[in-house]
Order: C-alpha cells, then sequence, then structure tokens
C-alpha cells in the first residue's frame, strides 16, 4: 500500500536509523560477538496484539545496514490493520547481524505501528463527519517525520511539518504584530516571499468576535483555540463555509465524534504522536 507523503522520507529514514545505531552500537555489540559470525538465521516477527502496521522501511534499514545481503519478506504492508499473534515478516540475514540490529528495527517498528494504530482509532471514531483528525509538532524529538508519515498510515492527516512549511499564528504573535489585522497582512507579505514553501496560513482565535475579526482580515484557515462545542457549532454557522475551520485543546477518543459534527473540518490531537504506547511486537528465531 503507498501512502502519500508530502516529502521523500528515504533520507530522514537514513538519518534516523543510522542515529538508533550509532546510539545502540557504539563500539561494537559485545554479546552478539558470541555468536559464529558466519552463521545464518532466519526468523520472523509477531504481533501480540491488535492494530495498523507502520515503519517497514526503518525496519527494513536497520537490518540491510549491517547486513546488506538480508533478505525481508513482508505479509502486510504499512498502513493495512494486523490482527492479534498474526506473523509480519520472513527474515534471513547474518545471525550476528541480525541480533545487533533487532533492537533499532523493534524499535522503529513498534513505535510507528502505535502511532498509526492510535490514528486508526480517532479517525474511525469520526466516520461519517465532514472532519479530519490531524496531528501537531507533538512529537518525538528527531522523528517528526517518521511520527506523521505514521499518522497518515493510520488514516489521519498532517498539519505543518514544522516552523519552516507554513504559518501557524498564535495568540503571541498576534499581541506581539498588533492585532489580527496586522498579523495577518504581515503574514500574507512573508507567504508570497516565501513561494511554495509556505502550504498555508492560519490563525488561532479564542472568542467568535476573533472570528469575525480574523474572517474580515481574509483568513482562509482558523484555529478554534478551546472553543465549546457551542460556540464551534455557532462558528461553523457563521464561517459559511469560507474558511476551514480546526478545532484544537483537550481533544480525547470521548469528546472528538461530538466535536465532529459541530461542522468544523479538521480536529487537532497532539495525543497522536505524544501520548503513545509501543504496540507489541516481537522477534523470534526460527533457524
Amino acid at each position: 500500500m503507498a501512502i502519500d507523503f508530502p516529502v521523500p522520507l528515504a533520507p530522514e529514514i537514513a538519518r534516523n536509523v543510522s542515529a538508533a545505531l550509532e546510539e545502540d552500537l557504539g563500539a561494537g555489540d559485545l554479546t552478539a560477538s558470541l555468536v559464529d559470525g558466519s552463521r545464518q538465521t532466519r526468523a520472523t516477527v509477531i504481533s501480540r496484539e491488535p492494530g495498523v502496521l507502520c515503519g517497514t522501511a526503518w525496519f527494513d534499514e536497520c537490518i540491510r545496514r549491517l547486513d546488506p545481503q538480508a533478505r525481508v519478506s513482508w505479509h502486510a504492508a504499512d498502513g493495512e490493520r494486523i490482527a492479534a499473534n498474526q506473523s509480519l515478516c520472513e527474515i534471513e540475514a547474518n545471525a550476528r547481524a541480525l541480533l545487533s540490529a533487532e533492537r533499532s528495527a523493534l524499535n522503529f517498528l513498534q513505535l510507528l505501528s502505535a502511532v498509526a494504530s492510535k490514528a486508526r482509532i480517532y479517525a474511525d471514531a469520526i466516520a461519517g463527519t465532514r472532519a479530519q483528525v490531524v496531528d501537531t509538532r507533538k512529537t518525538l524529538p528527531g522523528l517528526r517525520l517518521a511520527q506523521k508519515f505514521a499518522v497518515r498510515c493510520g488514516g489521519g492527516g498532517n498539519h505543518r511539518l514544522a516552523l519552516w512549511d507554513a504559518i501557524l499564528i498564535k495568540e503571541n504573535h498576534i499581541h506581539a504584530a498588533g492585532g489580527i489585522a496586522a498579523v495577518m497582512a504581515a503574514a500574507q507579505q512573508v507567504a508570497a516571499a516565501a513561494g511554495e514553501r509556505c502550504r498555508f496560513i492560519q490563525i488561532e482565535v479564542e472568542s467568535l468576535d476573533e472570528l469575525e475579526t480574523a474572517l474580515a482580515a481574509g483568513a482562509q484557515m482558523i484555529l478554534l483555540d478551546n472553543f465549546s462545542l457551542d460556540m464551534m457549532r455557532e462558528a461553523a454557522s457563521r464561517n459559511a463555509g469560507r474558511a476551514i475551520l480546526e478545532a484544537s485543546g483537550n481533544v480525547t477518543l470521548e469528546t472528538i465524534r461530538g466535536i465532529a459534527e459541530t461542522g468544523v473540518d479538521r480536529i487537532s490531537v497532539g495525543a497522536l504522536t505524544k501520548d503513545v504506547k509501543a504496540l507489541d511486537l516481537s522477534m523470534r528465531f526460527v533457524g
């Protein structure tokens, strides 16, 4: 399954894996040296709980970085739902290399599958509404693009990737720039100078009056910060499709359906990437 992503991932995967292996191996794996360096082995990865698979490219890169001749055959692809006790892949590799790569490879697979699984749960919770669940910049340092890719694998969408690809005007920006009208005018100038690099301008509002001011200033994407459900419904009515409305703040799995039904277009959830419990996956040597 091909997952559309806005930037090339190959350089990011290489960077992530280099950092992980350097951190784990250092001067060399002392324990793996107990195994005959010429021995070949086979192994399988099994899921211990249901979820959504993600991170196969990171997993492969970890193993092939230590054994370029290794073969990994996947029985599931990124973005696919997996069941408990399902065999996910089979590996043929040098035993010593596989032992050294195992932890880093599984760390990527477990983390990214967990993010994809959580995104799928949230996306399923608002199925049938117009709203899309999107991530935030609340990601693990150094793994921003990996986690955002995982959100896409789970059926969610990405907010801006980082500070360089979009403008998000928040309360402090508005205050420092002299108000909503002034900051929107400045943002339009900055966006024009940045060209295609700036994908959108979004402004945060904290009241219905600020919403009206932002719309009058030409805002095309507005973040409703900690609005009540009644305020969101009123915002959607006043907006009348002029701007993309995003709800943000204290969103949980229990509240997201009600938020989606107010008529907002997007719901941002920091928990997709910030509060994640690794999916339970296990590698077993079989030969």
